[in-house]
């Protein structure tokens, strides 16, 4: 019995050993399906570009496609009053003097794109009307959807978006925030900084494609280089 106890340790192990090579080889497996996940998952992101950088500019499109009429640009509102040090416009629910200069100069930058043919909305809130209303020079018109910052929120937009006419929106962070997660962008290239403008092209099928973000500093010098 010890003889043949003895014999049998060696079958033991070799069984011991080709099972662990199984676990070892589905554990390799596993481990390169999750990688292969994950590198899928990371190359349908869609990364926001700086227009603030002149070649980046340059290469999005936006130029073609703003005087095309092929574009939604969505603006969050300036400088909110309740949330910083510096003096408010007039009412505390609206925005700051700062704000309200910001927002004069992205309207001077749109105006450096073209504004022939292009539609601009407000959200009904004070900030994001006193915001329009400096893009523009003028009041402009507000629609309930674009405060509500809801999944529908693209749908919406989309919708508004007149063929050859560019399109407006002066609009809240969150409601930004809805239209890049339908886009694949990731969480932390969200966030939108006052003033600062999501550039959209829509193409002839209505599919949107992210050109890029314009913070509020670059608007001026950016785009009077690219009209030279």
């Amino acid at each position: 019995m010890l003889h043949s106890t003895t014999l049998g340790h060696p079958a033991i192990h070799a069984r011991r050993k080709r099972r662990l090579s199984r676990n070892a080889l589905g554990a390799a497996l596993g481990l390169c399906m999750v990688v292969a996940a994950l590198n899928t998952w990371l190359a349908t992101r869609t990364h926001i570009v700086d227009l603030g950088n002149e070649q980046q500019l340059s290469d999005s499109g936006l130029l073609q496609d703003w005087a095309e009429g092929a574009v939604i640009v969505m603006i969050r509102h300036a400088e909110r009053c309740d949330s910083a040090p510096g003096p408010c416009l007039d009412d505390a629910t609206g925005i700051t003097v700062a704000g309200s200069e910001a927002a004069t100069r992205v309207g001077q930058g749109l105006r450096t794109l073209g504004l022939d043919n292009t539609d601009l909305i407000s959200s009904p809130k004070l900030r994001t009307r006193q915001t329009a209303h400096f893009i523009l020079g003028q009041a402009v018109a507000s629609e309930d959807w674009l405060e509500n910052c809801d999944n529908q929120f693209a749908k919406e937009a989309l919708a508004r978006k007149q063929p050859g006419h560019n399109l407006v929106l002066v609009t809240h962070n969150g409601c930004i925030d809805h239209f890049q997660r339908q886009q694949q962008v990731a969480a932390g290239e969200r966030e939108s900084g006052y003033a600062s403008a999501l550039f959209v092209s829509v193409n002839g099928d209505g599919k949107a494609r992210i050109l890029g973000r314009l913070n509020e500093p670059d608007w001026q010098r950016v785009l009077a280089s690219a009209g030279k």
